[in-house]
């Protein structure tokens, strides 16, 4: 009978809740999420930059390469990862996985990119051809940069695949319901320093102009140390996964206490059938909603922000991303400072105060960056500055960019430290089978249809209003945003009942954590 570690001090149950034999299982996991976080920030910044700036767009492409590019990639992808878990191992198909991403990064930044005028068709083709076929207009801009479309799929995929679905599913096999309340938030403020870094990396290559590498041009510069930094910080990520699964995995089974490791093996359902799982569990549907609502909500404003900042940029691509690295360092701080409270918010409070953190944070700074952005839009025909501060004159565009830059820090920062924890914590209890394919539903293609829900809102309201832009269509954007919240705390009421339940019933694992 394994005997009860003492009790904590009240520093140490407030900072660093880990006894001193769960540190050799919980450290590799934090720094495998702070690597996988780290390029997930990176390739962020890096695929906005090319496909907004890029000759001849804006950000009105980014809705159709969520919408046409990345959602049937992540179906494809779950289809496939279906078929791969009924023959291969899950540490085989973790390597499986990350290693054509790692791949195609350090290929496009030393060869795709500095051959992209070779490999691309001419701008003047690009521009004919939409002249010619108008309704096509999107479709042949991706077309057109296609290299660049390519590099934004695999980067959105990244975040989805690899954190999503690989890291978490990791951590949630491994990881005891009575360990995952003070593991998870530890491994967020692990992982966001990662965010952190990145950001500060990005942001300074970034200003650094012509000086990084002489004889190149600033921006493919930058890009040659980022992806290679993308490359090796994916090389550490797939050592740490394989240590862990060497060296921690054999000791939970010799234990007992890896319950999904030892699960006895019988035949798996198709993906037809894990969908029907998806469908009959009430559980997996709400959580599939908190995904859906957040990714159309944050994709609204995440378009239209960045939409202001290519014109408070003027096409700059280097200052464009260097916003891009300071907006995610800004991020990762907050995100560390609200780690530290969100593993005290989720031992001291309920599963359902925690969860509605979030939606409440992006109600409030939602209301100020739709207000912001119509109220410039309202007031730009005057030519004056919206007001002044100290002496200083404020543009329209100016205030929408910084109040979109705070609002999306904070609710970012609220999503990594709170939204992902929670929603992880509710599939601990869920059936081992619903856990691997049901998961992969929710969190690949779930969590794709939530951005291209957003995506397909705007296509939609571009060819109902062919004249219209997305900053005139903020208060249909808002009105939708209000229908999402709705939604949103319909079914995080409806899954904190179900949760409650299985906490209350017999063989839970419901335990006081972490007394002072």
């Amino acid at each position: 009978m394994e005997q009860k570690p003492q009790e904590f001090s009240k520093i140490r149950a407030f900072l660093f809740p880990i006894y001193s034999h769960e540190i050799k299982k919980c450290l590799p996991m934090a720094l495998m999420m702070l690597f996988i976080l780290l390029n997930y920030t990176i390739l962020r910044n890096v695929k906005d930059a090319l496909v907004v700036n890029a000759k001849g767009q804006d950000e009105g492409i980014i809705s159709f390469l969520k919408l046409y590019g990345t959602t049937p990639a992540a179906i494809l992808f779950m289809l496939l990862y279906a078929k791969l878990t009924n023959i291969f191992s899950r540490e085989r198909i973790f390597y499986m996985t990350i290693i054509p991403f790692i791949t195609f990064f350090g290929l496009f930044a030393f060869f795709i990119y500095p051959n992209s005028e070779t490999l691309h068709p001419s701008h003047d083709t690009v521009t004919d051809l939409q002249a010619q076929m108008p309704y096509l207009k999107w479709f042949i801009a991706m077309g057109g940069t296609w290299s660049y479309s390519l590099f934004y799929i695999l980067a959105e995929l990244w975040g989805s695949v690899m954190l999503s679905l690989m890291f978490w599913q990791f951590a949630n096999e491994i990881t005891k319901t009575t360990e995952a309340k003070r593991f998870y938030p530890l491994f967020g403020f692990v992982g966001n320093i990662g965010l952190v870094s990145a950001g500060l990396i990005v942001s300074g290559l970034s200003r650094a102009g012509d000086s990084i590498i002489a004889g190149v041009e600033s921006f493919q510069a930058s890009l040659y140390l980022l992806m290679g930094i993308v490359v090796a910080s994916g090389i550490i990520t797939t050592f740490l996964y394989w240590w862990v699964n060497k060296n921690i995995i054999p000791t939970l089974d010799t234990q007992g206490k890896d319950q999904s490791a030892t699960k006895k093996k019988g035949k798996k359902p198709t993906m037809i059938e894990s969908f029907k799982l998806v469908a009959q569990s009430k559980e997996l549907l709400c959580i599939a909603l908190l995904v859906l609502c957040y990714g159309v909500t944050i994709n609204y404003i995440d378009v239209l922000w960045k939409g202001q900042l290519k014109i408070y940029a003027n096409g700059d691509k280097n200052l464009f991303q260097a916003y891009m690295g300071e907006f995610s360092t800004t991020t990762g701080v907050i995100t560390l400072a609200l780690m530290i409270l969100g593993g005290n918010i989720l031992r001291k409070f309920s599963w359902l105060q925690a969860a509605s953190i979030v939606p409440l944070t992006l109600i409030v700074t939602s209301v100020l960056f739709f207000g912001s952005v119509m109220y410039g839009e309202a007031n730009k025909e005057t030519g004056l500055p919206l007001f002044t501060l100290f002496g200083v004159s404020v543009s329209a565009v100016a205030l929408a960019v910084q109040v979109g830059f705070w609002q999306g820090a904070v609710t970012k920062a609220s999503k990594y430290s709170l939204f992902d924890a929670t929603k992880e914590m509710a599939y601990i209890p869920l059936d081992p089978e619903i856990k691997t394919k049901g998961k992969a539903a929710v969190d690949v293609a779930g969590g794709r249809m939530g951005k291209s829900g957003g995506a397909l809102t705007l296509t939609v309201l571009q060819t109902i209003f062919p004249f219209a832009t997305t900053v005139t269509l903020t208060p249909y954007l808002a009105c939708a945003s209000a229908v999402m919240f709705v939604i949103w705390f319909v079914a995080l009421v409806q899954l904190n009942k179900s949760l409650f339940a299985k906490d209350e019933g017999p063989g839970s694992e419901k335990e006081e954590l972490v007394a002072a």
